[in-house]
């Protein structure tokens, strides 16, 4: 269900940045619903899909991201079987380029030592090939921004545009939009687009009255519970 929805936003925010930047709308809402569909054969293993238990607990980095980076593999598997046209198999081969795994990347370097061998970062890098096509090039923006977006603590509009702007400089920084035609023009435009559903849905949203009284009265029962009968609260005490 986590991948599923993934796609679903991830479709969404191709399709709005295509159109501002005139690319192929339709082909890229359709590539971002299929970009994923690696992961129907591992899904726990990723985290929208992850609950509570998450098994890269008890793995080596190195393993970790042998499996993150089979998903390509599996998602091009599947495609064949199913016969789903190139243009859209594109997207499940490029959707992370030469892209590092940063995470596994660096919890490898923490954990390095003067007697293994060293940490390689070709190891920790998606096979590519790198976006081939606007299209593409957007769907891999997409994808990082929708799952980062949905990890961010706070959700405001500054934090959000902060976020986006840091992403999409260090891919083109990596040099993951070297092969697909993205001008720096688009790359902003594509910003300003995805920023627009990003700010849609995650808006602070208005506190209904029901949901004032119980936040006030779960407060005002912590208060009983901290400050003994008949005791006089300090006046510098406040309650959280």
């Amino acid at each position: 269900p986590g991948t599923y929805h993934h796609c679903m936003m991830v479709g969404s925010l191709n399709e709005a940045a295509a159109e501002a930047v005139g690319a192929n709308a339709i082909l890229a809402r359709v590539g971002g619903y299929y970009h994923d569909i690696g992961k129907l054969r591992n899904a726990q293993y990723f985290a929208e899909n992850q609950l509570c238990d998450n098994p890269h607990n008890k793995l080596k980095p190195n393993l970790s991201a042998l499996i993150l980076k089979a998903h390509v593999k599996d998602g091009l598997d599947i495609a064949k079987r199913y016969k789903l046209p190139q243009e859209v198999v594109d997207f499940i081969a490029t959707h992370h380029g030469t892209s590092r795994i940063e995470f596994f990347y660096q919890k490898a370097k923490e954990l390095e030592q003067p007697d293994i061998p060293e940490v390689r970062e070709e190891d920790y890098r998606y096979p590519g090939p790198k976006p081939q096509s606007r299209e593409t090039g957007i769907a891999m923006i997409s994808d990082m921004v929708e799952a980062a977006a949905r990890a961010l603590p706070e959700k405001t509009p500054a934090r959000l545009r902060m976020l986006v702007q840091k992403l999409i400089n260090h891919k083109f920084a990596d040099g993951q939009f070297d092969e697909c035609a993205l001008t720096l023009r688009d790359l902003n435009e594509i910003a300003k687009a995805l920023l627009v559903i990003l700010n849609a849905v995650y808006h602070q949203r208005p506190e209904y009255p029901e949901q004032r009284r119980e936040r006030d009265t779960g407060r005002l029962r912590d208060e009983s519970k901290r400050t003994p009968p008949g005791a006089t609260r300090k006046p510098d005490e406040s309650c959280n």
